[in-house]
């Protein structure tokens, strides 16, 4: 198991310092990489607007509720640009809301995830997320 590169796509500091914690406690040294609205995060895949340098992400966490373009804009954008529909987005937000939930699918989400309020919780589903998509699942090579 290598490395990966995740992308996580997070306006709530509280879960970037979450999230990114129990990333770096993981089995794998993972780089991370974090922005904070959608507008940025669209930036960041393409390698625009100061992230021309950056490498490609592997797997992209994405929240729905984002300033500037919502989680549901970065997804379709992501999903319909042939560049960039091969890496696998998850979505990990607080709504469980039916209607995000299809929304999400039907954008081509690989997986909807409702954050865990309770720390602990929150903590272990960012491990289950680790050991699936990082240890079991086989990723796409870069394009």
């Amino acid at each position: 198991m290598s490395p990966i590169h995740i992308l996580l796509i997070e306006d709530n500091d509280g879960d970037i310092l979450l999230t990114t914690e129990a990333l770096q406690n993981g089995k794998i040294t993972n780089k991370i990489s974090v922005v904070k609205d959608g507008e940025k995060a669209i930036d960041f895949v393409n390698k625009t607007g100061g992230y021309a340098d950056t490498e490609s992400p592997d797997l992209i966490l994405l929240d729905i509720n984002l300033p500037r373009r919502s989680g549901q804009e970065v997804l379709q954008y992501i999903k319909t640009n042939g560049n960039l529909k091969h890496i696998p987005v998850i979505m990990l937000t607080t709504s469980s809301s039916e209607k995000d939930i299809n929304q999400s699918y039907n954008n081509y989400a690989n997986c909807y995830i409702t954050k865990p309020v309770e720390v602990d919780d929150f903590i272990d589903a960012i491990s289950k997320i680790e050991d699936f998509w990082i240890s079991i699942v086989k990723l796409p090579s870069k394009k």
